[in-house]
């Protein structure tokens, strides 16, 4: 049975959906034109950004409460830039 309020008002505004609206739903694959569709479902969910040619491993590290104070009050990125100083470090001082 299909709801007894319009979905869309006069002005075009879409009201709150019931559970029977939700019943009435058909498919997109028997709604939309079939190349669009077609066209729709071959796109994959690439599922956020890229994956890295070296990405990052997260671990755990303990600072002391004044020092990661410190490196957070430096703002958005003082993780990468913790990251940045720690492999200069181990380059001057590798063996």
């Amino acid at each position: 049975m299909a709801s007894s309020l319009p979905v869309i008002d006069e002005d075009g505004e879409v009201s709150d959906l019931s559970r029977v609206d939700f019943g009435t739903f058909r498919p997109a694959r028997e709604v939309l034109p079939p190349e669009l569709y077609a066209g729709l479902a071959s796109l994959k969910n690439r599922g956020g950004r890229p994956k890295s040619a070296a990405p990052k491993i997260q671990t755990a590290i303990r600072f002391d409460p004044d020092v990661l104070a410190r490196l957070k009050a430096t703002g958005k990125g003082w993780q990468t830039r913790v990251n940045d100083t720690m492999r200069e470090w181990l380059e001057a001082h590798s063996a």
